[in-house]
């Protein structure tokens, strides 16, 4: 719109991208600082971090409390580019609203109008700038190097010990955090109790469940994505999945995202539990009710814990909650209070979590065979092919991609045939063994004509 921000505090309406993007997008455009607005209830803070999760002074290998492991500083320009080049605040709307009310420039444009908080919507805002608004802009920020710790808990497999099911959860809080992360640490810790039960009457998973409790999520995914870095080799060659909950309770409603092969798995085990608001449906039947199908979404962000285990270690994974966008998401709202009065009054829907994430674990964790579905990942990887190809017409040939879509659907069913063929045979094998210790002749001394 030919505005010029060199020298200006940039006022941003936090939207669906990054913001530490957009902070950094300002400062390439001259911008001396940004203020960012968002919910109309308190101030949501937010990483801005750059260039990836993880630790800015261990880039690609992992990080330790101690001495042991090499170390950027903290001026190297390596570090320096992981964080934007100006400062930014965020604010709550009605401060927003005072300075954009006495904002000058071309007017806003209606769809920019649509998407402010309500009482922004009619009247209540100038223009897009500039004009002789004035703003105090004071930044007063610490640098300081803190010590992070994961806590990690191991119950070994009977069968197969050195194959591992994580499951996964930050615990650090913006503020009060009873939503995020705390609904996901309350799921996580009932999970655990209900293990140490099964474990209490004997049980023992075939393969190694592994609990994971992260630090300095809400930083860049420094917790989880150091460990990773840590245990990359192993993770690559010998995680089964990585099973992660966040925000777990946000308000009614299933949602859950992750790569394909595990849909098969989580709609199977949503038919099992009831669901927390009706006591008479399972939690696949509110769901598909609500969206006319199981609906699954992808992985594609890098927004929580399982980044670094899908994206950088290739662990197919799963994250998971009821409720999306609650409206005290990284304020001083989030607390116990609100999850009482709204989230999950009853906390029916924290159980409801808890039983579908150990049950998918525990699926995992103990069938012979791993309950993967390589057919829905070809079919999704084909819906993916034929939009590409319908965006790009005769620009670029996706002949090589459908032929190795071919491929993959191939190796994938005949993978699951050979599969059940092999179980068919096992089982005969299995009935018919008792025959064998039959004498086809019989025995001798038979009464009357009988030879058995």
């Amino acid at each position: 719109m030919g505005v010029e921000v060199r020298g200006c505090v940039v006022v941003v309406r936090r939207g669906g991208g990054y913001r530490g993007a957009v902070v950094q997008r300002a400062a390439e455009h001259g911008g001396a600082a940004v203020v960012v607005f968002g919910a109309e209830l308190g101030v949501e803070r937010g990483t801005v971090l750059l260039g990836g999760p993880g630790d800015p002074l261990t880039p690609g290998w992992p990080a330790a409390a101690d001495d042991s492991v090499e170390r950027l500083g903290v001026n190297d320009g390596e570090v320096q580019r992981r964080f934007p080049a100006v400062p930014s605040l965020p604010v709550p709307a009605a401060a927003a609203e005072e300075i954009l009310r006495a904002m000058g420039g071309p007017p806003l444009p209606e769809e920019w109008r649509r998407h402010l908080p309500r009482g922004m919507q009619v009247g209540g805002v100038g223009g897009v700038g500039g004009g002789s608004v004035l703003v105090n802009f004071t930044y007063e920020g610490v640098s300081e190097m803190e010590t992070i710790r994961n806590v990690v808990g191991v119950i070994t497999g009977e069968l197969e010990p050195d194959r591992y099911v994580l499951l996964g959860n930050h615990r650090d809080a913006w503020t009060y955090g009873a939503v995020d992360p705390n609904s996901g640490t309350a799921a996580l810790l009932e999970v655990a109790r209900r293990l140490g039960l099964l474990l209490r009457e004997g049980w023992r998973p075939r393969r190694t469940i592994v609990l994971c409790s992260w630090d300095a999520e809400e930083f860049g995914m420094i917790g989880s994505t150091e460990w990773v870095e840590e245990h990359l080799g192993l993770l690559q060659s010998k995680a089964v999945a990585y099973l992660n909950v966040d925000c777990a309770v946000q308000g009614p409603g299933f949602f859950a995202s992750g790569t394909p092969q595990l849909d098969r798995l989580l709609v199977g085990v949503t038919k099992k539990v009831k669901d927390p608001d009706f006591d008479s449906m399972t939690v696949y039947q509110t769901w598909t009710e609500a969206n006319r199908r199981a609906e699954i979404g992808r992985l594609g962000r890098a927004d929580s814990d399982f980044t670094s285990f899908l994206h950088h270690a290739g662990v197919p994974s799963l994250d998971m909650y009821f409720g999306k966008d609650y409206p005290v998401y990284h304020t001083v709202f989030d607390s116990y209070d609100w999850m009482k009065k709204h989230g999950d009054p009853s906390f029916h829907r924290h159980v409801a979590v808890a039983e579908i994430w150990g049950l998918v674990a525990l699926h995992l964790a103990d069938d012979q065979i791993i309950p993967f579905d390589y057919l829905s990942y070809a079919a999704q990887l084909q819906e993916h092919s034929s939009a590409m190809s319908s965006l790009l017409g005769d620009a670029v040939t996706m002949q090589p991609m459908n032929a190795s879509l071919c491929e993959l659907v191939a190796s994938a069913s005949e993978a699951q045939e050979e599969g059940q063929l092999r179980r068919r045979a096992l089982n005969d094998r299995l009935m018919l063994a008792e025959r064998g210790f039959l004498a086809a002749e019989g025995l001798r001394g038979g009464r009357g004509s009988s030879t058995w």
